[in-house]
């Protein structure tokens, strides 16, 4: 709660401040714009994201993308990442 008070303090002064929670299954992010939070959407329509990234030769990808590819390649996928 801490860290939302200073988020709030300072949004009206630094105007529009994004907050990633980035979990070990799943992440997600916000945005804070004029003392209101809103956890927003990917790009794909969900709040949140499967917590992996994957690496191809063309290309990163990240959340369903990169999860839908990982059988194709396990060794260039990324997942619960965690110390």
């Amino acid at each position: 709660m801490y860290a939302f008070s200073i988020a709030k303090d300072e949004a009206t002064k630094l105007g529009t401040v994004i907050g990633i929670d980035l979990g070990t299954t799943y992440s997600c992010f916000g945005v804070c714009k004029n003392g209101h939070v809103e956890i927003r959407d990917t790009d794909q329509g969900n709040r949140i994201t499967p917590s992996w990234v994957a690496f191809t030769d063309t290309e990163r990808l990240i959340g369903e993308a990169a999860k839908n590819q990982a059988a194709l390649n396990a060794e260039r996928t990324i997942l619960m990442s965690k110390d």
